[in-house]
């Protein structure tokens, strides 16, 4: 036996050692009776621990043949199979990718569930993995509420919260698109490296951050420490240094290597977080066995008698005292299940690896936007109930107002309609945000539907999705356009793949409204003047929004809550901070910026773009404060060839309607793309390609953008951009070249 296959030697010792009556001490001697449990309870904990062990012996056999690709086990982590025994099925579960057990465990409290099989599907990808279709090997059901995790790292935690969170605003707005059961609460597990980590930190101070101010978090943060992350080690009294005396948060310690100490904590929490809906932090003291994962030696960097002792303090070695100590089973019976169970999963493991695998670019594609949900939108207010709502502003809904008024009335008129939505992020409730575009709506529709958050992006883009998964539709805020960054992952890496890796079984729908981009005359520098859209670009399945006036953008508004609720799609709405209170045009006082608000059922189609001036000589396409710019350069442009031009306003950046847009541009042979954002990068610069391969005529293209830089503050701060004289530049320069 190789001393690099520690597999193959921890299934040796279990069998050895227990027939050798050589089993690992108990630290805490509990009873049954004390634990307040039977010995049918015992035994099915038991069973689900061994099962999972014998997953992990069976896929990395099955890497080897290179039939299996993901190969971060469960082993040393058994524990946690109590916590599928003790928490309903009921309690949404975001789980650690070491929590096969509690899947196991779960899965009995329903009838007819086929757990190993589910899993085995996920291990090899078949397609027929009931969650993410041979997407990745995740652990995850939409019948036990279990959202599938791809990473696990940290970034699980703060939309975990925001869901904890949701169920009692739920019950307190009486949502009837509420998910989750009213008594239910929250679980979340990770390991010990990942609390250091910025968004589980977010997501810490979140909970204890709205527990302090009064509110309810029922969540159970599950940390269960193996005392390495990979290779590095964690401080033996780290963890309970940094929880035990958390505000807001109760610790709970507990042993991992003895079911009955996990059992007799696990129910005290339970009862605890149900009755107060308060957040509890249980530690579950742990080892890791066989290493981080299948290519993970431990040996290069342990020694070895760590490593053994770790081994002999195998979880499955401590259950096997306690089932016989208690007289649950015979030592022989306990040998019979281990090896009933390694004949069990080898069978539906081999029978897995037959199942078909994705091989198709359409068919791995199909679920980047796949919804479960699909639903029809709310009928519109009756016009008594928005004039109540509107109050004295009702009157000056037909009178022209800048962007920032009208998304103001559209976000009244929106909330009104969509009872599960809410506003939430930085100073968005009394003060009404930076620019007074969530101005009175907390006093329109309460602080349960209209409230701040802590400066925390990623707590806020996290919180989203938290509630999203619960049934809303939230509408977050960032206040400026560079904050995001700070939080992007949010988005990339947990809301925009949620849909793919779950077949659409999960979803979690919103609107995150993002004030930004460049050219505002109070503020500079690139934290107020972010000129980038980059991170957008490559994120699939997303919607990109960037209105140029306040009419299109109440419409589109309108569009992405709609096309959040009935299909499940994730928003992302720019607005253009220099054109908030724009009024005017072409010159002082034209008001030609100044827009009605548009009647409550007009919206404007995902694809829709816009035509300003009907001229074939030159095509410009923009969008946002390019537009602004380019229809003031038309007008001089026009007057210098002395033919008429078009415009184009893309409206929405992703996916844009390449045939529509050839067939606005009809005969015209030279295109402009003016784009305020960095040149590298920039959307327009993939939309320059797409023109270029695909067009039947002949075309002179040029992309206009602003110079790879970041914005300065002062008289310098538009230099990097175009303008409206730039524009004219390089519009006479395609002309006559």
């Amino acid at each position: 036996m190789s001393t690099f296959n520690r597999a193959e030697i921890i299934d040796n010792n279990f069998i050895t050692l227990l027939k050798n009556d050589k089993l690992p001490k108990i630290n805490k001697n509990i009873n049954l009776s004390r634990a307040n449990t039977t010995s049918p309870e015992i035994i099915s904990i038991f069973e689900s621990q061994v099962l999972s062990r014998h997953m992990d012996l069976k896929a990395r056999l099955l890497k080897d043949e290179g039939k299996c690709y993901y190969t971060i086990g469960s082993s040393g982590h058994e524990g946690n199979a109590v916590f599928g025994k003790i928490f309903p099925y009921t309690d949404t579960a975001f789980l650690h990718y070491r929590s096969a057990p509690f899947f196991i465990e779960r899965s009995k409290q329903i009838n007819g569930t086929t757990p190993i099989y589910d899993m085995a599907l996920s291990f090899v990808a078949s397609s027929d993995d009931p969650i993410s279709g041979g997407r990745h090997k995740v652990i995850g059901s939409k019948l036990l509420n279990i959202p599938p995790q791809t990473s696990t790292i940290a970034s699980h935690l703060p939309k975990s919260v925001g869901m904890a969170f949701s169920i009692d605003r739920a019950k307190d707005l009486n949502i009837s698109d509420q998910r989750a059961k009213s008594s239910s609460i929250v679980l979340c597990s990770f390991g010990d490296a990942s609390v250091n980590h910025a968004t589980a930190l977010s997501a810490f101070n979140t909970a204890s951050w709205i527990t302090s101010r009064g509110g309810h978090v029922p969540i159970i943060f599950i940390c269960e420490d193996n005392g390495l992350g990979i290779s590095v080690k964690t401080g033996d009294n780290w963890i309970e240094d940094n929880f035990k005396s958390k505000p807001g948060i109760n610790y709970i310690k507990m042993d991992g290597l003895n079911i009955l100490d996990l059992i007799t904590n696990s129910k005290k929490a339970e009862k605890a977080c149900r009755i107060n809906r308060s957040p509890i932090f249980l530690h579950m003291k742990t080892v890791r066995l066989m290493g981080h994962a299948g290519s993970d030696i431990e040996l290069g960097y342990r020694e070895l008698q760590d490593v053994e002792a770790n081994e002999f303090n195998d979880p499955l070695l401590h259950s096997a005292r306690i089932i016989i100590e208690n007289k649950c089973l015979p030592k022989e019976d306990v040998l019979k299940l281990y090896e009933l169970s390694r004949d069990r999963v080898n069978h539906v493991f081999n029978e897995s690896t037959k199942r078909p695998k994705l091989v198709t670019n359409n068919e791995v594609m199909s679920s980047i936007t796949a919804n479960d949900y699909s639903s029809k939108a709310p009928k519109h207010p009756l016009l008594k109930f928005r004039k109540k709502m509107f109050g004295k502003e009702y009157n000056r809904l037909a009178q022209p107002q800048h962007m920032a008024k009208l998304i103001n009335y559209a976000l009244s008129d929106i909330m009104l309609q969509y009872k599960n939505t809410l506003i939430f992020g930085e100073d968005v409730a009394e003060k009404g945000g930076v620019y007074n575009v969530t101005a009175d709506l907390q006093k329109r529709f309460g602080p349960r539907r209209v409230f701040d958050s802590p400066l925390d992006e990623t707590s806020i883009i996290g919180f989203g999705a938290g509630f999203a998964q619960n049934g809303f539709i939230p509408i977050p805020e960032i206040q400026f356009l560079a904050y995001f960054h700070n939080a992007e992952d949010q988005l990339r890496g947990e809301i925009a793949t949620l849909p793919f890796f779950s077949k659409g079984q999960f979803t979690n729908p919103l609107v995150l409204r993002i004030p930004g981009l460049g050219y505002q005359k109070g503020f500079g520098g690139h934290y107020h003047n972010d000129n980038s859209l980059t991170v957008f670009r490559d994120i699939p399945g997303i919607i990109l929004a960037v209105p140029s006036n306040g009419y299109d953008a109440v419409k589109m508004l309108r569009t992405a809550v709609r096309e959040a609720y009935e299909n499940g799609r994730v928003i992302i709405f720019i607005e253009p901070i220099a054109l908030y209170m724009t009024k005017n045009l072409h010159m002082k006082k034209d008001g030609k910026w100044n827009f009605r608000y548009p009647n409550p059922k007009e919206e404007i189609p995902l694809g829709e773009i816009a035509e300003y001036g009907e001229g074939s000589s030159l095509t410009i396409i923009s969008y946002g404060n390019g537009l602004f710019l380019s229809l003031q350069a038309q007008k001089e442009i026009e007057r210098k060839i002395k033919k008429k031009t078009k415009v184009i306003d893309l409206r929405w950046l992703s996916d844009i309607d390449i045939s529509k847009l050839f067939k606005s541009i009809g005969k015209c042979q030279n295109i402009l793309l003016v784009d305020e954002c960095r040149q590298k990068g920039c959307y327009l610069e993939g939309l320059y390609a797409s023109l270029a391969n695909e067009s039947k005529i002949p075309l002179k293209i040029k992309l206009h953008a602003a110079d790879d830089s970041f914005i300065s503050i002062g008289k310098a701060s538009n230099v990097t951009l175009p303008s409206k004289e730039s524009i004219i530049k390089n519009a006479l320069e395609l002309l006559n070249e």
